[in-house]
């Protein structure tokens, strides 16, 4: 059965979207994942599941977490092999060694178009660093996130879509999860 990666957007933030992810893994066992796992408290889940269609998973998560916690979120959902190829494709290799807080891969519902993807780029005003590959951003934060003009809101508003995004460091600790389950 094949282990996926499930990423909810804007959770446990100080002011909304409490969830405990022991709640949450006993969430995706009532709607029928399998050894479900949580990494940290941001939203991080990697289960197994026979179901086989992305949009089909992120659909029964969001509408089991509404049901069951009264949250309403997204949820992004990528195979362990889908996220190791974003991990290979990462265009920041030595950000990812030197200054891996830093580097987000940005998970995105859908694969933007070029134009809106050059469109963000030129609405950067500081000193961020993003390339877009397939429903992936990854964008190097070089004076920290907290300081950045470059919001998720702007993302979103350029490239047309939805995503939710993880540091590296927590992109490999969920990589490392998925190799483990």
């Amino acid at each position: 059965m094949p282990t996926h990666i499930g990423l909810l957007r804007a959770v446990n933030l100080p002011s909304h979207n409490k969830i405990a992810m022991p709640e949450l893994c006993r969430v995706l066992a009532k709607v029928g994942m399998q050894d479900a796992r949580s990494l940290l408290q941001s939203g991080n889940v990697v289960f197994r599941s026979g179901i086989t269609s992305t949009a089909k998973l992120e659909q029964m998560l969001a509408e089991g977490t509404k049901k069951h916690l009264g949250v309403d979120t997204d949820f992004f959902v990528r195979t362990a092999s889908e996220l190791n190829a974003a991990i290979a494709a990462n265009p920041f290799p030595s950000e990812a060694k030197s200054d891996p807080g830093h580097l987000v891969l940005l998970f995105l519902k859908d694969t933007p178009a070029a134009s809106a993807v050059t469109t963000l780029q030129g609405a950067i005003a500081g000193r961020e660093t993003l390339k877009v590959k397939g429903p992936h951003a990854y964008i190097v934060y070089r004076d920290g996130i907290g300081n950045s003009k470059l919001s998720n809101v702007l993302i979103e508003k350029k490239l047309g879509t939805r995503g939710t995004g993880r540091n590296w460091n927590t992109v490999l600790k969920l990589a490392a999860l998925a190799e483990a389950l």
